[in-house]
């Protein structure tokens, strides 16, 4: 095997074979915000050979402190449409796929999740999550998820372990006790902090919410223009070191457990 370039410095810390797995390796990662997009990038950059990436959103300007694929100048844009150009460029020899849609049970047939090796979920809606939890579950594919980033500063208290040993995070607590209702009793590896800061309510946040601060744009829809960013009734604060961290967390588990299989 030849060593291509670009993964040089990585195939001296995994071998040969672990970078062949890499090359091998499909991941879909499903949300691709401030945790997903750091994820994807990771991986790309790490050799894997097909990613695919999972969001309906457009870039808001909100999400330019914490997301790799918003900047200024693509305010209003499709994320995955932004994020697959960009990993594309940093590596061309990469399948990358893109998905500008929603997971559901409605949609789950239509990513490939039982094709996967490798499926990371950073999705933030708790009912898609647990669905996707159970699809990969279902589906027999190695799973790691992300619990919730916001309300956090200090991204070495982030930390790595079973969905049912985590302790302190509120979004975990809601997955196990969903997970519970349906019966579910699989086992998977989560990314989680139990710190929480307390929300700032004397900080306005329109963007985001009724009063968007984004302008319209329009798609042409019958119903005319609609705002960029969909409204909330909180929200949160997020911090890059935090968020792009965890995402960093995500993909060192897929290339920690193909280090694991195929170490020298």
């Amino acid at each position: 095997m030849v060593i291509n370039p670009k993964f040089q410095r990585l195939t001296l810390l995994t071998g040969l074979d672990a970078a062949e797995a890499l090359g091998r390796c499909r991941v879909i990662v499903f949300g691709i915000g401030g945790v997903g997009s750091w994820c994807a990038e990771a991986l790309v950059r790490s050799g894997v050979g097909s990613v695919s990436i999972v969001d309906s959103d457009t870039v808001c300007v909100t999400n330019i402190n914490r997301q790799v694929q918003a900047t200024s100048s693509t305010i209003g844009r499709l994320k995955t449409e932004v994020l697959e150009k960009r990993l594309r460029e940093i590596n061309p020899d990469c399948e990358v796929t893109s998905f500008p849609k929603v997971f559901s049970l409605e949609t789950a047939g239509e990513f490939g999740v039982s094709e996967a090796d490798y499926v990371i979920d950073a999705i933030d809606s708790l009912t898609n999550k647990l669905d996707l939890i159970e699809t990969a579950a279902t589906g027999g594919t190695t799973l790691f998820s992300s619990m919730g980033t916001a309300q956090k500063l200090d991204p070495t208290l982030l930390k790595t372990a079973d969905i049912w040993e985590t302790e302190g995070c509120p979004l975990a607590r809601l997955v196990r006790q969903g997970l519970r209702k349906r019966g579910f009793e699989g086992r998977f590896t989560v990314v989680y902090s139990s710190e929480q800061l307390p929300l700032r309510r004397d900080i306005p946040a329109t963007c985001g919410s009724a009063q968007c601060l984004c302008p319209p744009r329009d798609r042409g829809d019958p119903g005319g223009p609609v705002e960029w960013c969909s409204s909330k009734k909180v929200i949160n604060g997020s911090a890059v070191t935090v968020t792009a961290a965890a995402g960093m967390i995500l993909a060192s588990l897929v290339i920690r457990d193909i280090y694991a299989r195929y170490a020298p």
